[in-house]
């Protein structure tokens, strides 16, 4: 029995094929952005009286390189739309903010933190790098 050239070179295309496919993708991930880690959290008490001191935390942090991070409560509230009620300080690394408000009537109140990343101090156009999840406080 003899064998046939065609093995050979069947062979030889299909190792040309996948070296070109392994290159295919190695370009494919190189050129994919890299996601930032981070994560914003914010903490709300569940009920408050009216006219009570609602006190509305938040910390938030992100590994994005050269930016300051700024975080600020919003609040959204009897049909008003969301609207920022604090911000804390512009900082390298973790930032911290804390909102105390009231309110005069009954119904729920909504609170989110967003953590801002900004090239400076005074940065007027700030970058949105983390929204935290709706802390929902239910005033009655």
């Amino acid at each position: 029995m003899t064998r046939t050239k065609t093995n050979g070179l069947r062979a030889r295309g299909g190792r040309a094929a996948v070296i070109g496919a392994l290159g295919l993708a190695s370009l494919t991930l190189a050129a994919a952005p890299a996601f930032a880690k981070g994560a914003v959290d914010i903490t709300a008490p569940h009920t408050a009286h009216v006219g009570k001191t609602i006190t509305v935390t938040a910390q938030g942090n992100d590994d994005s390189a050269g930016y300051l991070h700024q975080l600020c409560v919003e609040e959204n509230g009897f049909g008003e739309g969301w609207h920022q009620e604090n911000c804390g300080a512009a900082v390298k690394g973790e930032a911290r903010v804390t909102a105390h408000g009231t309110s005069a009537r009954r119904g729920n109140l909504e609170f989110r933190a967003v953590l801002y990343g900004l090239k400076n101090a005074h940065d007027p156009h700030p970058v949105r790098l983390h929204t935290s999840s709706v802390a929902t406080v239910r005033v009655g």
